[in-house]
């Protein structure tokens, strides 16, 4: 397998926990976000949607994290990153598919961009743009985790919900989101940070980190 990612990139984050998680062996060749290496031809030919993750395997290109990470869920069954029980399977999709599919699309980095230089906006407009959409999400998201009484990770071992929520709480850290009122997420923060996994996909720890 070959992870075509950027170290700060959430969806590219959310891609090595689970690789991680399930203990699939990657390499990674890094696309550089910053200088639009997404866009070129070289790269769309491969993706047509110019976005990281990419991952490489068995003569096939796949794009979009969310897709990946459940494919490599079905195709390689050891430590399944969903439960087995169809209600709790819901719980974990409904919670991680909260997160990414309604603040990947605001907050990601070409809204942003355009955000300031198509539109002028200041980064402290576009910072509370940003600390905006994630309390749209992140207080539903932590009182669905005080209704479950949910302990240091949704279910017994952390899975999809887990990916998806530590590169944004990641995110929202640097934008001074206030996580305050947040004691469940950063619980399961704190526990799935303490792990080996997670570490080695921490944005710090990548080959093109600076």
């Amino acid at each position: 397998m070959k992870l075509y990612g950027y170290w700060r990139s959430s969806t590219s984050y959310r891609l090595r926990c689970a690789l991680e998680l399930k203990g699939l062996a990657y390499e990674q060749d890094p696309v550089n976000l910053l200088e639009s290496a997404q866009k070129g031809e070289a790269f769309t030919s491969r993706n047509p949607f110019a976005s990281v993750p990419m991952l490489e395997y068995d003569r096939r290109d796949r794009a979009q994290s969310m897709a990946i990470i459940e494919w490599l869920d079905e195709r390689f069954s050891d430590a399944p990153l969903l439960p087995m029980q169809t209600e709790d399977r819901f719980t974990a999709r409904e919670l991680a598919y909260a997160i990414a599919t309604e603040l990947h699309a605001p907050l990601n980095l070409p809204v942003l961009k355009y955000l300031k230089n198509e539109l002028g906006h200041s980064q402290e407009e576009i910072d509370t743009w940003y600390r905006h959409f994630l309390a749209k999400t992140l207080v539903p998201v932590e009182q669905r985790l005080e209704q479950l009484e949910t302990g240091d990770f949704l279910f017994d071992t952390p899975g999809l919900f887990e990916v998806v929520l530590i590169p944004q709480l990641y995110n929202a850290r640097r934008f001074d989101y206030d996580l305050e009122g947040s004691p469940r997420m950063v619980r399961i923060e704190e526990a799935c940070l303490a792990l080996p996994a997670f570490q080695r996909a921490h944005p710090d720890n990548q080959p093109d980190a600076p």
